[in-house]
């Protein structure tokens, strides 16, 4: 049996200003929301998606990179 690597760090862009920036993800459970830390703007996950990592992100929130579905 081998275990998955899961990515932890992921970079989001604000859709509003463009800025970016890299943070860990939660790994119990999943960010319905983020501010920005530029402009101030509060992402929400874009419809069909589970967080703000899925929809603005590099790298998809934990439970998707293993497969799990979307945490909920």
């Amino acid at each position: 049996m081998t275990k998955q690597t899961v990515v932890l760090d992921s970079t989001l862009t604000c859709p509003e200003c463009g800025h970016i920036e890299t943070e860990k993800m939660p790994t119990e459970a999943c960010q319905w929301y983020y501010d920005c830390k530029s402009c101030r703007a509060v992402l929400k996950p874009l419809e069909g998606d589970c967080c703000v990592f899925c929809s603005y992100a590099t790298v998809p929130c934990p439970p998707i990179q293993l497969g799990d579905g979307c945490c909920g």
